[in-house]
């Protein structure tokens, strides 16, 4: 009795120990990410600062350059290599070499890992929402909330659960095999390719890397050629992060290019994830048939929000404009098309339409202006279409918001937050998607 009183004893105090430990935070380092050449000091030389007009139409497979601009200011930021096959190949080829070291590296490194980009995200998320701003057009607000708090979350989640789910599983063998164990291991596939679009470009970066490196996997990122400048600044606080846990060199890489490019990684790597439009998913999985590859698709959508005629109309109204208007519409999330209760379907417009009058886009980072800009060049224009489609076959716009300060290069990049009205579905604007991807 005494004997099973120790044992007790003894295991209680071990989980006080245990328990204690846990409120220790680890040791974490800092990383140092060179940002000098990213972040816009005013002090801009004629030759790095003129105003870029880029190219009408489709980029053709021939160019070697993916050129990026603000599409705020139409300021030119520079420009990164389109990787042709056989470099996409080779790069495939080095991460696959760095993956099978970073197979057997154990869980506790992995999470030192996702600590240090934590850590590093926190301290530094207005740098890191200020370029994902000049890249894609969007506000810092909408940074905050598509970029770090997304990211963050993700890495919260991957420290607390992420080795819960990769340990081995065991199952029922069954009646006849009742002498035998069964159980599911969870081993590395190699190196990963994503495929990821412009709209937000941090998280659409570290989404699919965070997982892969902490299930012991390489990974090659081919960012959007509308958001080539960020990616790759963010591949820099990868690479700062997995050097200082002793991380085989190459195990993370961002590449650049344009059709050609991803269509080389589709066919060098174990899986294959893409973020992006149906057309170009359908594409990529006719592709990686070819060669059994495992896929993983993001597509677009036509997002619904319906209001039910129990709701408290002013506090979702504010919602609703949210939902419409983040990153300036530009959300794979984001609500497109609403349905509401006809009881409350008077007075939810008219909330939503004085709400809408309130709105002001322009240059994001003045600070001053509550929507951004359009990413792509030509993404107004299509929306005008949308518009003036709808509008032919009877709709009404009901309210729009108003504009700031515009830079005349850059006036293409804006469209005015929008409530039509009188709708139905053989309109294009209640059928296609309004974000319009395109990768």
């Amino acid at each position: 009795m005494a004997f099973l009183f120790s044992l007790i004893v003894l295991a209680f105090a071990y989980a006080i120990c245990r328990f204690l430990l846990m409120l220790i935070p680890p040791n974490v380092p800092s990383i140092d990410v060179d940002a000098s050449d990213v972040l816009d000091d005013g002090n801009q030389t004629p030759d790095n600062s003129f105003i870029y007009i880029p190219p009408r139409g489709r980029t053709p497979q021939s160019e070697t350059k993916v050129q990026c601009y603000e599409p705020a200011t139409m300021k030119y930021l520079g420009y990164f290599p389109a990787l042709s096959r056989a470099e996409v190949e080779e790069r495939v080829a080095q991460a696959r070499k760095a993956q099978k070291v970073w197979a057997k590296s154990s869980f506790k490194q992995r999470r030192q890992f996702l600590r240090i980009l934590l850590k590093y995200i926190i301290e530094h998320q207005e740098l890191i929402c200020e370029i994902s701003s000049r890249d894609t057009g969007k506000t810092m607000v909408d940074g905050s909330l598509g970029e770090i708090m997304t990211t963050c979350e993700k890495i919260t989640w991957l420290l607390s659960e992420g080795e819960k789910w990769l340990k081995p599983e065991y199952r029922s063998s069954g009646r006849s095999m009742i002498h035998k164990k069964a159980k599911v291991e969870f081993h590395p596939l190699g190196v990963v390719g994503a495929i990821v679009s412009w709209n937000y470009p941090f998280h659409n970066i570290f989404n699919p890397m965070l997982a892969a490196v902490f299930s012991g996997n390489g990974i090659v990122i081919k960012v959007s050629e509308n958001a080539s400048w960020s990616g790759c600044f963010y591949f820099r606080i990868i690479q700062a992060a997995l050097a200082a846990v002793g991380a085989p060199e190459n195990l993370v890489d961002v590449i650049t290019g344009f059709a050609e490019t991803g269509e080389a990684l589709v066919s060098s790597v174990d899986k294959i994830i893409f973020v992006g439009s149906p057309g170009v998913g359908r594409m990529i999985m006719r592709n990686a048939s070819k060669t059994l590859t495992p896929v993983t698709l993001e597509l677009g959508g036509k997002d619904a929000f319906i209001v039910c005629d129990d709701v408290d109309v002013p506090h979702v109204a504010q919602i609703a404009v949210r939902a419409a208007l983040q990153s300036s519409g530009q959300n794979c999330a984001g609500a497109e098309r609403f349905y509401v209760h006809r009881d409350i379907y008077a007075l939810f417009v008219s909330q939503v339409a004085k709400i809408v009058k309130s709105v002001s886009a322009g240059p994001p980072l003045a600070g001053k202006y509550d929507m951004g800009a359009l990413c792509l060049l030509e993404h107004s224009e299509k929306l005008q279409n949308l518009v003036n489609d709808a509008l032919d076959k009877g709709a009404e716009i009901l309210a729009r918001g108003s504009f700031g300060h515009l830079s005349e290069g850059a006036v293409d990049q804006y469209f005015p937050p929008t409530v039509i009205v009188n709708v139905n579905h053989t309109m294009k604007l209640m059928q296609e998607e309004i974000i319009l991807w395109v990768s």
